[in-house]
């Protein structure tokens, strides 16, 4: 992926609208970045190569803490909701093409840009940072978790390798997530076009439907042997407190459907940009289906004993034959799936750092220092973040409460209500004013039930 978006060839601009692909695809770059630096060699991603990289965008950790959101809700309400996000989003990103189009804006900070200046723009710029090192960290994590082990919940849940050598210094979780980043995050992260990954993003969606498969098989295998009792199919509400603690799954719903950072970039290197929307519906379908069956098959699996991290469940005794070979791969799968997830997110960050605060510079791509530090700086953030911060559902209710919701809700929301081109319909303008209203009141009630519950748990 580069600063520098590649430059469609003689007959393809039609299909393209006409628009000539310039520097300014790649999302929140500044103006004062935009060359003419072109990729004479590159005819455009595939239909679905795009639907790779989007699919790869949205499924990263948010599917790891659904099996804990369907627990905290209840299977059917739990199941409903993962549902109505899918249509939220679907509608959230339609209004950004839909007006991308309209005012001939390549980047989602162009976007933001035309509709409330600079201010805005600036404004995306840190959501979408804030955003992406908040589920780059909770990855890490993960990764670290299912490695290493993890005690987050107060009992200590064993990696695969303390599983296979016992516990030495090299079994450690920070000596494993410095080899990791070194030898696995560096080489992916220098890549400098979005569409480079598409292979790696095939592999992550094949990486994750493989966790999915196996999970599934384990809970129809326990489901025939009975093993496996009745799910909780609504939620527990005793008193006003556990009702609040039912809105701390919003964050985690929002966070699993972000994607809208890369939704420009992705359009731009796009053979045929009238194809975007079906990239979107077929992104959003495969998703959805794959969040589906693993919240629904995670919490059938493991019922109230459901962590954070479902990954952390997969230590355990499953009673089934080859369940200890069966518990490694659902982790190692999905610990691989994330790998090749990070590179397209730390992606988008990369060039939002460097926008927000380089937006005089020349273009990233033709900086090779630049580049380099800014990486570097970004690595090493990350890394600290996943050794200290001990649980991801604590970055999952702080990301998705604040960033995650502007970046995927609010900011496409506020983008429709303004509606500079008089394209929106009024349909359009009564679902922004509930997308905003719901996505406000909603976290506002999420934030204070985590508040209430850090402070009442401090007192204990």
């Amino acid at each position: 992926m580069t600063i520098g978006s590649p430059a469609p060839k003689e007959g393809k601009t039609k299909s393209r609208k006409n628009k000539t692909v310039v520097d300014e695809n790649v999302p929140l770059l500044p103006k004062t970045q935009e060359t003419d630096v072109k990729f004479d060699d590159f005819n455009g991603a595939s239909f679905s190569g795009a639907v790779f990289n989007l699919s790869t965008t949205i499924i990263g950790a948010g599917i790891m803490g659904l099996p804990a959101t369907v627990k905290k809700l209840g299977m059917v309400p739990g199941l409903l909701a993962i549902i109505f996000t899918a249509f939220l989003t679907e509608k959230s990103i339609d209004f950004m093409i839909r007006f991308s189009r309209a005012g001939n804006l390549t980047s989602y900070g162009n976007l933001m840009g035309d509709a409330f200046g600079k201010f805005g723009k600036a404004l995306l710029q840190i959501s979408v940072i804030v955003n992406n090192i908040g589920m780059l960290i909770i990855y890490m994590i993960i990764i670290g978790d299912v490695i290493s082990g993890t005690s987050s919940s107060g009992t200590h849940h064993s990696g695969i390798l303390e599983g296979w050598f016992g516990v030495y210094w090299w079994t450690g979780r920070t000596f494993v997530l410095l080899v990791t980043t070194l030898a696995v995050f560096a080489p992916l992260v220098s890549f400098k076009r979005i569409d480079s990954l598409r292979f790696t993003s095939a592999l992550s969606v094949g990486l994750a439907v493989v966790f999915l498969v196996i999970a599934v098989g384990i809970s129809i295998f326990k489901i025939i042997s009975g093993g496996i009792e009745i799910p909780r199919l609504f939620p527990i509400i005793t008193d006003a407190a556990s009702c609040f603690e039912l809105f701390t799954v919003v964050p985690v719903l929002v966070t699993a459907y972000i994607c809208h950072y890369n939704v420009h970039s992705i359009d731009n290197e796009l053979e045929d940009s009238s194809k975007m929307q079906g990239v979107v519906r077929t992104s959003l379908a495969l998703c959805s289906s794959v969040y589906l069956l693993t919240s629904f098959f995670g919490f059938l699996l493991f019922g109230e004993a459901t962590l954070d991290d479902v990954l952390a469940n997969f230590d355990t005794d499953l009673g089934i034959p080859f369940g200890s070979v069966l518990n490694d791969a659902v982790r190692l799968s999905y610990a691989a799936h994330l790998v090749l997830v990070f590179p397209v997110v730390f992606y988008a960050m990369r060039v939002n750092i460097d926008g927000l605060i380089f937006s005089s510079s020349r273009p990233l791509v033709l900086d090779n220092l630049r580049f380099a530090l800014i990486t570097i700086a970004l690595i090493g953030v990350i890394f600290l973040g996943a050794n200290f911060i001990p649980s991801i559902w604590d970055i999952f209710q702080f990301t998705g409460a604040t960033a995650a919701v502007c970046v995927g809700f609010i900011f496409p929301a506020a983008i429709t209500l303004r509606d500079r081109y008089s394209i929106a319909t009024k349909k359009d303008k009564i679902l922004s004013i509930f997308m905003i209203v719901l996505a406000v009141l909603s976290n506002a009630v999420a934030i204070y039930s985590d508040a209430y519950a850090l402070i009442k748990k401090n007192k204990k």
